[in-house]
């Protein structure tokens, strides 16, 4: 077993690790994404023009002053939670999913990749949605530094009981299909991306397999997955945002959405969808490399000492 080729187990443990780091590291990034994409939302485009939120700074600094710093972490719990489940699956099963799908051939072709990315991005979703949405609701919600006006939900656990309460168990699986879709296309492009980019740096000796190869290739990745994810990322947010009744489904969300306030709404939250996605990849891909090293290097050192002398 090589480096390059660990074992499932260890991709596995080591993309969770990984993204809960990236989450760590990204977070108020994140809360300022949800907020711009769900602004303006129930209004129409020529009603509330006042703007509370201006630019991914601008709205950072915002949320800070109004709400106190700790805003800016609102869902952290739940995003780890949905890390160590979701980049566990649609990151760490990337590889087996494409060796799966690649059969005896020796290299995997672009549709074989894309298959497998479009395949752990699903069976992802179907582990982490209930997650997500408790995520999302955490960093959509508004908390006066004076009271807790508007507050929806006080604690993770609490979350999760009051949507199953309110809503059923199917409030925990809202907006999974925009979901699906949206983490297709993510897991397409970013990790398609982040492996077809470092296989040409290796491939035509242009980097070593290390850290800077590892930069350059997330690099990319965040900005391919940016531009081609974010109209889905914005319905999504909205929709598993929404109060019971609000929309009649996903479809309806984005219609509602291109009616009222324009084609511009799908890329609310645009730049700062942009830094987040393009950081956390750079976070989360070098620090998926230095888990796989090390983890292997772990496992490889229990299984030594367990050899008999």
């Amino acid at each position: 077993m090589t480096d390059s080729n660990p074992p499932a187990a260890v991709r596995v443990f080591a993309a969770g690790s990984a993204g809960c780091v990236a989450d760590l590291v990204t977070f108020p990034l994140d809360t300022a994404k949800v907020r711009l994409q769900i602004q303006g939302e129930g209004r129409s485009s020529l009603e509330g023009q006042t703007v509370k939120y201006r630019g991914v700074f601008g709205t950072i600094v915002t949320i800070v002053r109004t709400e106190g710093p700790r805003s800016l972490y609102n869902g952290l719990v739940a995003g780890l939670q949905r890390q160590m489940t979701f980049a566990s699956v649609r990151i760490g099963l990337y590889d087996s999913m494409k060796q799966l799908y690649a059969g005896s051939a020796d290299n995997a072709g672009l549709g074989t990749r894309l298959l497998a990315g479009c395949t752990t991005g699903a069976m992802a979703v179907a582990f982490a949605q209930p997650t997500d949405v408790v995520k999302v609701r955490f960093q959509a919600q508004v908390r006066l530094l004076e009271n807790a006006t508007g507050k929806r939900y006080s604690s993770t656990t609490q979350a999760y009981r009051t949507i199953v309460r309110d809503e059923g168990l199917r409030g925990l699986w809202k907006g999974a299909l925009p979901n699906i879709i949206r983490n297709a296309i993510v897991n397409c492009s970013e990790l398609v991306t982040y492996d077809v980019i470092k296989e040409l740096l290796l491939k035509n000796h242009l980097m070593t397999d290390n850290m800077p190869c590892h930069f350059t290739a997330a690099f990319s990745a965040g900005l391919c997955t940016t531009v081609v994810a974010s109209p889905v990322d914005v319905v999504k947010t909205r929709y598993m945002n929404s109060v019971p009744g609000q929309y009649s489904g996903a479809l309806n969300c984005a219609a509602t959405m291109l009616v009222k306030e324009g084609p511009t709404a799908f890329y609310k939250g645009f730049m700062p969808s942009f830094l987040r996605l393009l950081s956390w990849n750079i976070v989360m891909f070098v620090s998926y490399e230095q888990f796989k090293r090390g983890f292997l290097r772990l496992q490889q050192s229990w299984s030594s000492l367990r050899k008999p002398i």
